[in-house]
């Protein structure tokens, strides 16, 4: 638990460079696209090949992918339900400090509860945070679950797993809804881009 003590002993310094400095520079916006949905729900995949695409015409990305943060910041945090608002939590303040930086940040994150969504979405301002929510059913990423996990999580020695032992809660109203299991990846990019484009993003 943070300590309210460090924290009233504290004190936020503003930079001379500050935000609108960095993304004039960088000649587009930033942002949050947070990717969330079940495991092998398409979340990363798109992340990157977002990256990628955006990498080619010149603007500034990081992809924050769950397992790799599990193996370095949250490396400490397990799965319970604490663990994973934490995790979040932490990931949202990553996410608000890159933003900060003029980078569009690509976060690709199961955040099964509304909640600890909801706590990033409020770290930043109005249309900075935008929910992308990969929709697949069940089955279809158990089928695509190359890591196995699925499988693990049926016989028992996953537990928590979101989707089987574990809930997983549907956004309500996300900025994009990409149903992956019926689109291509490259007809998610194009629903993306025009995202992006249409409120002057890149």
């Amino acid at each position: 638990m943070i300590s309210k003590i460090t924290n009233q002993n504290t004190f936020w310094h503003e930079s001379s460079v500050c935000r609108k400095d960095r993304e004039n520079m960088n000649k587009h916006k930033s942002a949050i696209i947070w990717f969330t949905g079940l495991s092998a729900s398409g979340k990363s995949s798109l992340a990157y090949s977002l990256e990628e695409a955006l990498h080619k015409i010149k603007i500034r990305t990081y992809v924050l992918d769950g397992d790799n943060i599990r193996k370095g910041l949250c490396k400490d945090l397990g799965f319970s339900d604490e663990d994973r608002t934490e995790n979040i939590r932490r990931i949202g303040e990553v996410s608000k400090l890159m933003m900060e930086a003029s980078v569009i940040v690509l976060t690709a994150f199961i955040s099964p509860f509304t909640k600890d969504r909801r706590i990033v979405r409020e770290l930043v301002s109005e249309g900075e945070f935008i929910e992308v929510f990969c929709d697949a059913p069940l089955e279809v990423c158990e089928s695509r679950d190359v890591k196995g996990l699925y499988k693990k999580a049926r016989s028992g020695e996953i537990p928590e797993f979101t989707g089987i032992t574990s809930p997983y809660e549907t956004p309500e109203n996300p900025e994009l809804y990409l149903q992956t299991n019926i689109l291509s990846v490259d007809e998610c990019l194009e629903k993306l881009f025009r995202y992006l484009k249409e409120h002057s993003i890149v």
